[in-house]
């Protein structure tokens, strides 16, 4: 089952650069995590978990513009990758980047659509003693 998008990201040829670019035009908060390889950006305030306080509200990141993954992205999050990679393929959809973990955050997988448009998608791990949370919004770590 897919709960909507929670997460985009922008590749960047130089992500000081785009970062100033997005703080300045917006009023971003762009927050380089470097054992990532990742920049994570905060469109709207956050709660005390992290998660956007506006309904509907979704925060992103941004990562070095490298092979397949040139565009920007939007994140689905999803029950389970595995399982929804599957569906994609058999919907006539193919996988480019089957699940990798996270940190301890999760995990995350692309794939192509029917239209060649890249998608991410995105499964929570689930936290000690309980089920997978409902809602990542700003998944990995802002």
């Amino acid at each position: 089952m897919a709960r909507g998008v929670v997460h985009f990201e922008i590749p960047a040829d130089d992500e000081v650069r785009a970062g100033q670019f997005y703080r300045s035009a917006f009023g971003w908060k762009v927050n380089p995590v470097p054992e990532l390889k990742y920049t994570m950006i905060q469109t709207t305030e956050t709660d005390e978990q992290g998660m956007p306080s506006a309904p509907g509200a979704i925060n992103g990141g941004m990562f070095r513009r490298e092979g397949t993954i040139n565009s920007p992205v939007v994140t689905i999050d999803v029950d389970d990758i595995d399982e929804s990679l599957q569906k994609i393929q058999e919907l006539g959809g193919s996988t480019v980047s089957p699940r990798q973990e996270v940190g301890t955050m999760g995990w995350a997988a692309y794939f192509k659509d029917t239209e060649g448009n890249i998608v991410g998608l995105w499964q929570n791990a689930a936290p000690e003693g309980g089920a997978a949370a409902a809602d990542p919004g700003n998944d990995i770590g802002a």
